[in-house]
């Protein structure tokens, strides 16, 4: 595979619809917060992360009190009949969010596509992938279906400056979410996209291959390994290492495989973890707890109609998240978890904020975010705290290597991020009195989730 010269040209930013100081590229990320005075293993010894599906900040928190959430976004529409105004960069029109339902459409979102919508920083790009209107993307969901997210926003933590590691969709997202990188060659192929077989993993067909992204920001499609990665290390390898518990709950469908990262890890997928750590149904998360048996560290994945996945018809996402929350923080483990609910990519829809450029991979197109725990840090009287740390994958890994006095997943030189990441230590605060935990409240109660039976399809294909 031919080695490129990364084109600089490709990844500067330019200035865009965001809030002061975001509208510009670097060509790296400022060191990681101070750590605080108190390790963070003396509080924490549980993280749990739940995984939902394309969404981006603003289509969950458009208009969200002292979050960067305008409730209009930049258009650079071509021959456009609107008039112009100030907050958009030069040349572009304004266009307001209008409220949708989840039944809204599933728009593109793999690499080419984010491309579009980041148009160099300048954030205006959206309206290219609309089915039915060019100003489609440029939208936000009713807040009444997202009660139990906006109840959990006013509550803990909702961090406004959440970035994927790299532009695209969910098969680099979920990689990225186990390994802080997703490179299949150094110094200079990434994976991009999901491969072109119907199981994009280690149970893939012979013949099945990967596309990979070269530093001047080309994807060659199909051109890269077989998806059993090998290439790099995964949190897999690090918990192993130190004897620290870990499961990720997938849900499985037939002719597909499971909905897991770790089935396109070779390490994972042949070795002893897959029966062991590998969890299906993914609804077990729902009584492990209870039952005494939720591990230090912890994915979860949901089904399709669960997953908050557009033009899906389902607005079962936020009342299965809930229930998941609820199962562990009416457990014993809530006095020593941080939950952290985090959206895999931005699904095709408008966000104003330009992602800093740490490599050719990313930052992508911002995500929601919310942090729950005993320790959350709080806002004024006693509300919930909108972090505006920048964040990135890496940042979780980071954590999670805090919690558990973890070695990095790997040196930043061979691609990975979790040294380069601020961490998200900066959104709890060790000194306060641990809060006891309120139940939410949803739509569907657990029992809606426990008896639901296989849905049978991948979460999402792009």
């Amino acid at each position: 595979m031919l080695r490129r010269l990364l084109l600089v040209s490709g990844l500067v930013a330019a200035s865009g619809c965001g809030s002061p100081g975001s509208g510009t590229a670097s060509a790296g990320l400022p060191a990681s917060a101070p750590s605080l005075g108190n390790p963070v293993s003396k509080y924490l010894s549980h993280v749990v992360l739940i995984i939902q599906e394309n969404r981006s900040f603003e289509n969950f928190f458009a208009g969200y009190p002292g979050a960067d959430a305008p409730t209009f976004g930049c258009s650079a529409q071509p021959s456009a009949h609107r008039s112009a105004v100030s907050g958009c960069p030069p040349g572009d029109v304004k266009v307001p969010l209008h409220q949708i339902t989840f039944d809204g459409p599933d728009l593109p979102h793999d690499w080419d596509s984010s491309m579009q919508d980041w148009d160099n920083g300048k954030m205006d790009g959206f309206y290219a992938y609309g089915t039915h209107s060019k100003d489609e993307a440029y939208a936000y969901v009713d807040h009444t279906q997202l009660a139990p997210y906006w109840t959990m926003a006013q509550q803990y933590v909702l961090a406004d400056a959440m970035f994927p590691t790299e532009f695209g969709g969910s098969f680099t997202a979920h990689l990225t979410l186990v390994a802080g990188t997703d490179d299949i060659e150094l110094p200079d192929e990434a994976e991009v996209d999901f491969p072109n077989g119907l199981y994009d993993d280690c149970d893939s067909p012979p013949g099945t291959t990967s596309s990979y992204l070269t530093p001047d920001r080309v994807v060659h499609r199909f051109q890269g390994p077989f998806p059993c990665f090998t290439q790099f290390n995964t949190m897999a390898q690090v918990l192993d290492g130190k004897g620290v518990t870990w499961k990720y709950y997938a849900t499985k469908h037939i002719g597909a495989g499971m909905w897991s990262a770790f089935e396109a890890i070779k390490y994972v997928r042949y070795g002893q973890d897959w029966l062991r750590n590998i969890i299906s149904p993914q609804t077990r998360i729902l009584t492990d707890p209870e039952n005494g048996k939720l591990a230090s560290m912890t994915w979860v994945t949901p089904s399709k109609p669960d997953s908050d996945h557009p033009a899906d018809h389902s607005d079962l996402g936020p009342s299965w998240v809930t229930s998941v929350v609820n199962a562990i923080g009416e457990s014993k483990y809530w006095s020593s978890t941080a939950i952290i609910v985090l959206w895999d990519d931005w699904g095709g829809w408008y966000d104003n904020a330009p992602p800093k450029q740490a490599d050719y991979r990313g930052l992508g197109i911002r995500v929601p975010c919310l942090i729950i725990s005993p320790y959350a840090k709080r806002g004024p009287s006693n509300t919930g705290f909108v972090a505006h740390t920048r964040y990135e994958y890496g940042s979780i890994m980071k954590f999670v290597e805090q919690v558990f006095n973890l070695p990095p997943i790997g040196p930043a030189s061979e691609g990975y991020t979790d040294t380069r990441a601020n961490s998200l230590v900066d959104s709890f605060d060790f000194t306060q009195s641990p809060r006891p935990f309120t139940p939410i409240q949803a739509k569907y109660p657990a029992s809606r989730f426990l008896h639901e039976p296989p849905s049978n399809e991948p979460v999402d294909t792009q």
